[in-house]
């Protein structure tokens, strides 16, 4: 099947450039996009698993390098929750 679909000079643009990074044509790398929100549609809202969600806030960390690291000794229960721990 083929479907048409018209995209502004910076859609195109942003597009080609990530099927370029990718090294892939840029029909195949539409095509994978569409196939991935397809695909997301279908699972819902699924809770990540705790090795899914590690790995998505060490992505999310090596973005931000000026971000110091904290130790886990930094807080504590009791420091957060006073006598109520």
């Amino acid at each position: 099947m083929t479907i048409r679909v018209e995209l502004n000079p910076e859609m195109e643009r942003q597009l080609a450039a990530e099927a370029l990074a990718r090294g892939i044509a840029l029909e195949l790398y539409a095509q994978r996009l569409l196939q991935e929100a397809i695909a997301s549609r279908g699972k819902g809202h699924a809770r990540a698993s705790q090795e899914e969600f590690r790995a998505f806030l060490d992505a999310l960390a090596s973005k931000a390098p000026n971000v110091p690291q904290l130790r886990t000794e930094t807080f504590s229960r009791e420091m957060i929750y006073g006598e109520h721990a």
